[in-house]
């Protein structure tokens, strides 16, 4: 396998994340970083050993990369996108893609002109338990889809907000709860049941100070004709594992913080779910959840960069979720229906 030089731009909390993942891949090394903030900048380059420059241009001009990760605030993910593109890096953004459509087209594009790979972090798609049930949905034993559903019932206090300013925002986050912890499971969703037809959702901010919603909910119904829901909020005390609940005419799977909560399907072993490695939920602290999914990410990212291959979660791929976040709160402002093209 190639050994891959990445660098690293943005040094919040999830950056940690990546860098713990790429000192763990055999194939990869992290040569520097670049952080807006002078603090954080001077703290990763203590921890890490490597250079930090003040801004994502210095680093890509003076480092000899092969890829960038991306991991600034989710409204921002674009500037150092087009940058590393145009030197013709491969990128790898965490999630979501951007904030608007325009945003994530654009950087689509630019990708697409300029060669390079572009993944976009989604490392619950990596999970084994999530696996199985595509697996089985995609070789019939669920038969006709029925119904799926999807809640993130999670809670954030009001200072994890005030400590990333950004958080909450339009601008910065594009909204809250759906856009920034509830869009895993909203694109392991669309994975398992395809793509939506119709939406009609709900948000509001009941209890958090901030531009986004800290409560929403949706109702559903998917292109193949089933049906389903997506109910999510930061404001829900204490916070319970997310959960993903998949009904077809043949069984039945739920997966709950990531495991395999309930599994009804004939013909097909869950592989004995009691004895299977238990994962944990972000309910309520994001930095609960392990990272052994990011460097599964990480490491097809380089594979796919190896063999000229698409990678796992591509940007095309990626905005399925995000498309689908926007119109909900598009139904909401209007209160009416959308029918998603």
């Amino acid at each position: 396998m190639r050994h891959l030089r990445f660098g690293i731009i943005g040094t919040g909390a999830i950056a940690k994340v990546h860098a713990a993942c790429l000192k763990e891949i055999e194939s990869a090394s992290l040569i520097a970083l670049s952080s807006s903030s002078k603090s954080r900048a001077e703290k990763a380059a203590e921890e890490y050993g490597v250079p930090v420059y003040a801004h994502y241009n210095e680093l890509l001009s003076k480092e000899a990369l092969d890829a960038v990760i991306i991991t600034t605030q989710s409204g921002a993910h674009l500037e150092p996108a087009l940058a590393a593109a145009m030197a013709g890096k491969h990128i790898l953004c965490e999630k979501p893609i951007e904030v608007t459509l325009k945003r994530a087209n654009r950087m689509i594009e630019m990708c697409k002109n300029e060669g390079v790979k572009l993944g976009c972090i989604f490392q619950n798609r990596f999970n084994p338990n999530f696996r199985l049930i595509r697996k089985a949905i995609r070789e019939g034993y669920l038969g006709k889809l029925l119904m799926g559903n999807a809640s993130i019932h999670w809670f954030r206090d009001q200072a994890y907000y005030a400590e990333s300013p950004w958080k909450g925002t339009i601008k910065g986050d594009g909204g809250a709860a759906l856009i920034n912890q509830g869009v895993h499971t909203i694109d392991l969703l669309l994975n398992l049941m395809g793509e939506v037809g119709l939406v009609f959702g709900k948000v509001g901010t009941m209890v958090h100070n901030i531009e986004g919603e800290d409560v929403a909910t949706a109702s559903l119904q998917f292109k193949n004709g089933a049906l389903g829901s997506i109910s999510a909020g930061t404001a829900l005390f204490p916070g319970y594992a997310e959960r993903l609940e998949i009904f077809g005419e043949k069984g039945s799977a739920v997966l709950e913080g990531g495991n395999i909560k309930e599994w009804n399907v004939e013909g097909i072993s869950s592989e004995d779910k009691n004895n299977r490695q238990k994962f944990q939920s972000g309910s309520n602290n994001p930095m609960d959840i392990s990272y052994q999914f990011h460097k599964q990410q990480i490491a097809d990212f380089i594979e796919a960069i190896t063999l000229d291959r698409d990678p796992e979660v591509t940007g095309e791929s990626s905005i399925k979720a995000l498309k689908l976040i926007l119109s909900i709160y598009e139904s909401s402002e209007k209160n009416q229906v959308i029918r998603m093209i």
